[in-house]
């Protein structure tokens, strides 16, 4: 296991100096300080000693003088002799940071047997949580059977109960008809009966006033006799 970790890490390293170099950045060599002077001479001033390991960022070479202008990490510009540049962090640079990264892929190994122990924990509880839930589902599966068939139940109950509330209405509807038309035929009946008195009455007046009137004539006549 730690062998592999030390591949990995010299492989990203690798990989890293690869993209470093790419980017044109460049280090301090590590076997002294460079000067960093404000022109590609040394008759130029000295702005400061860089020690050895310096990140700098190669700006451009000029290969007459043989000296490139860089730039700090800060962003202090200036010249210094290209001979004394490599493509690559100085030996300690690259041990400590090996070092680290194997520090670091060594505890994240730990990290990861932690991690593999605790998804097999939870594994194992969803395994447990998935049976639970079928039983769940299996129980819910038979309650829903049988409040479908209560449903269907009360569905038909109340299919009946709509159409006794219709027969209900049609009925109230028929009575009502029968109640009006009762009240019409009471009242022809009193209008009738009120007439056939009227007419009574009527005939009774005339026969009231005719009757004398036949009578005195009957005796006219028998008086001329």
């Amino acid at each position: 296991m730690q062998s592999t970790i030390r591949i990995l890490a010299i492989f990203l390293l690798f990989i890293s100096s690869s993209a470093i170099a790419q980017s044109q950045s460049a280090w301090v060599s590590d076997q002294f300080e460079v000067m960093l002077r404000t022109g590609p001479s040394t008759n130029n001033a000295i702005e400061r000693m860089l020690p050895s390991g310096t990140s700098l960022e190669v700006i451009e070479a000029d290969a007459e003088t043989g000296y490139s202008r860089v730039r700090t990490a800060a962003g202090t510009e200036g010249w210094v002799l290209t001979r004394y540049l490599m493509n690559e962090p100085s030996a300690r640079e690259q041990l400590a940071s090996l070092t680290n990264r194997l520090s670091s892929a060594t505890a994240e190994g730990s990290s990861l047997e932690s991690q593999l122990a605790a998804v097999n924990s939870e594994y194992d509880a969803a395994g447990r949580r998935i049976t639970e839930l079928e039983r769940e589902k299996a129980g819910l599966e038979e309650e829903l059977a049988e409040i479908k068939r209560t449903a269907a139940n009360v569905l038909a109950i109340n299919n009946q109960n709509k159409e006794l509330r219709d027969q209900l209405a049609s009925a109230e509807i028929e009575a009502a008809t029968l109640e009006q038309q009762n009240r019409e035929l009471t009242s022809q009946t009193t209008r009738y009966w009120f007439m056939t008195g009227a007419l009574v009455l009527l005939v009774g007046m005339i026969l009231g006033i005719w009757l004398p009137r036949i009578r005195w004539q009957r005796r006219s006549r028998y008086d001329r006799f």
